[in-house]
């Protein structure tokens, strides 16, 4: 195989398939590889950990066609280490490869290309549909953070993804605070609901592109195909649980307040917190005031207030700090509002006059 190719496309290619290839060690070495394929479908990038999976084409000439699998960090570093405009070529003999531009010249090592496995597509697909990639992105984006990190629940470690009506939604729950994101559509999609691993979803989402996104699902596998790769990821075969459950149907006080004040009074507060990170947050209508306060014996204690539109019960709430500035960086709203159902129940924020996004949070034991 004799390949040239633009060096910095060529490193874009490399830093994105890299992320699927295998991290572990003392699994079967060339998933720790990157496959290049040079043959008559042009020239393509190759990597799977068995969980996640992607081939991505490249442009370049084809000088002579063949396979090489290379160790991902290695081409990687080599990659990134490139710098100015230019081409690149890579040649293939025996059991290495030599890597030329310019002056430069790297010889590296060749893994075994025939342990090297195909990526798993979904063989019978019960849903098909195409979507702006900028559109699913920012549906996953918006909710994944919030998917637990354990696996004794694996249905928890996934983000819910789920088209119903003429609207597409995504979902993530650690059980102690939950986040739902809903997109309207132009056209109707089948319906259809996919799992996809918590620990997959930043990876995907940050390597899919913009433009728009074929999926395909089955009950095993999720599949995107786009203009120039696809990336597949094995699915969560678990019920998701029924969130719309726990999600409060009314509330006994309401506070909206400018984000931007709430979040400084948030930051300041959080600094007396104590080790289990506790604020409490009070409603007060009548002072028509949201009280933020903590209290550590350590550092000390603070109280203060942030004015807005309050309506409803006077109560209070523990919360931890964490948990209330976590959706705050991911709303465009000048505005927050925040809903409380009851002593110990579920408190709800939004961006006010945004019904896309709802954050649901648990209140810590007072």
């Amino acid at each position: 195989m004799i390949i040239t190719l633009d060096k910095k496309e060529f490193m874009e290619g490399v830093v994105s398939v890299s992320r699927f290839a295998e991290r572990r060690t003392g699994t079967l070495p060339v998933l720790a590889g990157i496959a290049i394929i040079a043959g008559d479908d042009g020239i393509k990038l190759r990597a799977t950990n068995l969980e996640t999976g992607i081939d991505l084409k490249i442009n370049g000439k084809i000088q002579e066609t063949g396979v090489v699998a290379l160790p991902a960090n290695t081409l990687r570093e080599i990659a990134a280490s490139f710098s100015g405009g230019g081409t690149i070529t890579l040649e293939h003999a025996g059991e290495t490869v030599v890597v030329s531009t310019g002056g430069a010249r790297s010889t590296l090592k060749t893994l075994p290309f025939e342990d090297f496995p195909t990526l798993p597509l979904p063989e019978a697909p019960q849903a098909k549909f195409t979507l702006p990639g900028v559109l699913l992105k920012a549906l996953v984006t918006s909710v994944m953070g919030y998917a637990s990190s354990s696996s004794v629940r694996p249905e928890l470690a996934s983000v819910l993804v789920a088209a119903e009506g003429g609207s597409i939604k995504a979902v993530a729950t650690d059980s102690f605070r939950l986040a739902e994101k809903k997109i309207s559509l132009k056209n109707s999609i089948p319906p259809f609901t996919m799992l996809i691993p918590a620990k997959n979803a930043a990876d995907i989402m940050q390597t899919l592109p913009d433009e728009d996104i074929e999926v395909q699902v089955d009950d095993h596998q999720g599949a995107f195909f786009w203009s120039n790769g696809v990336l597949t990821t094995r699915l969560v075969s678990a019920n998701y649980p029924d969130y719309t459950q726990i999600i409060p149907k009314s509330f006994i006080a309401d506070a909206t307040v400018l984000k931007k004040d709430f979040e400084a009074a948030l930051r300041r507060t959080a600094i007396f917190s104590d080790s289990f990170q506790k604020v409490r947050l009070g409603f007060d209508a009548g002072a028509k005031k949201l009280s933020l306060a903590a209290q550590n014996a350590d550092v000390g204690d603070s109280a203060e207030a942030v004015g807005g539109s309050l309506s409803g019960d006077a109560v209070e709430l523990s919360f931890n700090h964490r948990y209330l500035s976590a959706p705050l960086s991911g709303i465009t709203a000048d505005s927050i509002t925040l809903s409380a159902s009851g002593i110990g129940r579920a408190m709800v924020l939004r961006g006010t006059g945004d019904t896309s996004f709802l954050y649901l949070v648990m209140p810590m034991n007072q």
